[in-house]
Parts: structure tokens; C-alpha cells; sequence
């Protein structure tokens, strides 16, 4: 019997990458892995250009080999890629020994890890629809905010100049008894 090789299919509007026999652990390629996951590609890389963790520096060339799939072999548009999933996993593990006191060894464990990153290109047409849309409904509730605003400023300056011709008109009917009551 011969095993059958494994060949992930991907969709039109995705590619991969796989890198293996990364030298770190999976839990620290995980960190580095979720700083870029379900970012658009030049944010990914620009994370990675700046990340301080030594492994992020293969990762950034796994991803731009991702990139490189995406637009050589399925041409898609660099522009709108996002990095839609990111898979780490457990490698082999290489144990080592080394001397310790009173003819003892002390182990030495040296795991590697294992890197897919997938990347998608964006459906723009969907999304426009609906920020569109969203961006009327503000545009239209922003409106109706500003129109009542309005209404409300418009009487309370009319009731502040009725009070005060209230106010002038009374101020003049005292002065006009006081010099009418001297006379």
C-alpha cells in the first residue's frame, strides 16, 4: 500500500503557504501568529517588519510567499488580500543531553513548530453595499438630528425674546405709573 499525499485544495480567491520545521515553540509561534490574523496584507507585513520576536522574521517570508502564490498562480489582486487564516502546529521534537552532577543527564528539548497561513482576497463589491448603505441611514439619521436641533434652538430663542419683551414691556409700565403717580 502507498499512502496518498495530502494536497490542500484551495479555493479561487485564496492561497497558501506552508512552512515547516520552524525552530521555535508552538506556543511562542502562536503569539507572532495572531498579530496577524485577519489583516489585510501590508498591515501583516508591516507587523511583522517591526514585531521584536526572533521568528517573526520567517514568518513574514512564509506570508509574502503566500502573497507571491496568491498573485503568480491565481492571479489575484495584491491590493485586497487579507491574511484570512493562520494554523500552528506541533512539529518533531529533538531531545538532547547534557552532563549534570553525580553521573546524571539533564534533558534538553528542542521543539519546532509548523506555520499555514492562508490568504484571501477581499470581495469589495459585498462590502461596499453595505457600508454604503450604513453610511445613508447615518447620513439620513444625522439629518433628522440636525433638524430637531434646529427646531428645538429656534424656540427656545423665541421664548427667550418673548420673556424679554416681557420683561422691557413691564420695566417700562412701572416707570410710566411711578412718573404718572409723582405727577
Amino acid at each position: 500500500m502507498v499512502k496518498k499525499n495530502k494536497v490542500k485544495r484551495t479555493g479561487d480567491d485564496e492561497a497558501i503557504s506552508l512552512g515547516t520545521m520552524l525552530r521555535t515553540s508552538p506556543r511562542k509561534l502562536n503569539l507572532v501568529a495572531s498579530l496577524i490574523r485577519q489583516k489585510s496584507v501590508g498591515d501583516a507585513l508591516n507587523l511583522l517588519s517591526f514585531s521584536s520576536k526572533r521568528i517573526s522574521f520567517e514568518v513574514k517570508k512564509i506570508l509574502q510567499t503566500a502573497i507571491a502564490n496568491a498573485e503568480n498562480n491565481h492571479q489575484l489582486d495584491v491590493d485586497k488580500l487579507f491574511v484570512s487564516r493562520v494554523d500552528v502546529g506541533k512539529s518533531i521534537t529533538m531531545k538532547r543531553w547534557r552532563a549534570r552532577a553525580r553521573g546524571r543527564v539533564g534533558k534538553i528539548i528542542k521543539p519546532f513548530s509548523r506555520l499555514t497561513i492562508i490568504v484571501k482576497e477581499e470581495k469589495l463589491d459585498h462590502v461596499d453595499q453595505k457600508t454604503q448603505s450604513s453610511v445613508n441611514k447615518g447620513k439620513i439619521e444625522n439629518k433628522a438630528k440636525d433638524s430637531t436641533k434646529n427646531v428645538k434652538s429656534t424656540k427656545k430663542e423665541s421664548t427667550k425674546t418673548t420673556t424679554e419683551s416681557q420683561k422691557t414691556d413691564s420695566s417700562k409700565s412701572k416707570d410710566s405709573e411711578t412718573k404718572e403717580g409723582k405727577t
